[in-house]
């Protein structure tokens, strides 16, 4: 049951990408993703903080292991967005940046490329950090998935308008993001029947994985809501945040309750 359920969670962030990006306007998607980065960022530090690096550190591992594990997976994830390898930044059309009139003509001619390898590999990464919550504990796996979720749909939801922008039919995007989408399915599967074997590193890879949530918070979501607004559209911002957070708070009662 738990490769299954490893299956079902790293199917669902493509899944629901690419069926909210088929079903709705560019004008809306645009809202949709500026609304979730918010509380994308609030599920993501949540999960880390409060679900994932304690799970780790109550394993009995060595504190001081677990600590550079985390230091050194904050540095491989950085290493990776310098190769383009990881994450990227994401332009919305009408988000408010002076680009010229082909930027995105020759971001995808230019970027594309690394744009798809960058979203490829990042939710491979993804696949393994679920497998690995889900064989720790399989409500920590659905909690950490629900984490990977509400960051994967505005990353793929934005990735598709960014494609959009470029000249690309809907149906090619659609498709390319579909296509990145089930390298989480790979890397799900991959690490069950690699981490399974290796059962004494689980407590590092909840450490990477929490690396990898802190640093896409804070390298990234986090750096977007810092852009000024007006006091409207900032509190509805930080109540984003703080519904993220409320529903990481909520699946910790849920968990422990259990």
């Amino acid at each position: 049951m738990t490769l299954l359920y490893i299956v079902l969670a790293t199917t669902a962030g493509g899944a629901l990408s690419v069926l909210i990006a088929a079903s709705l306007t560019l004008a809306v998607l645009g809202r949709v993703v500026k609304s979730l980065v918010s509380l994308s960022a609030g599920v993501l530090l949540g999960t880390a903080l409060l679900h994932v690096l304690p799970e780790a550190f109550e394993s009995g591992a060595e504190p001081s292991a677990l600590f550079s594990t985390l230091l050194g997976g904050l540095l491989f994830f950085w290493l990776l967005e310098k190769a383009e390898l990881y994450r990227h930044d994401h332009h919305h059309g009408h988000d408010g940046h002076d680009h010229h009139h082909h930027f995105d003509a020759e971001q995808a001619g230019r970027g594309g490329l690394s744009v798809l390898v960058g979203d490829t590999v990042h939710n491979f990464c993804d696949g393994i950090i679920i497998a690995a919550a889900f064989l720790a504990d399989p409500s920590l796996g659905w909690i950490t998935a629900m984490a990977i979720l509400a960051h994967e749909i505005p990353q793929e939801v934005g990735d598709y308008i960014v494609l959009l922008g470029a000249g690309f039919s809907r149906r090619k995007a659609l498709l390319y993001n579909a296509i990145s989408g089930l390298a989480a399915v790979l890397g799900g599967v991959l690490g069950y029947y690699l981490v399974v074997p290796w059962q004494a590193l689980l407590p590092y890879l909840l450490v990477v994985a929490s690396s990898s949530f802190v640093y896409v918070a804070v390298a990234d979501l986090l750096p977007q809501l810092q852009r000024r607004l007006s006091f409207k559209d900032t509190v509805a911002q930080v109540a984003w945040l703080a519904a993220g957070l409320g529903l990481v708070l909520l699946a910790a009662a849920g968990r422990h309750s259990h």
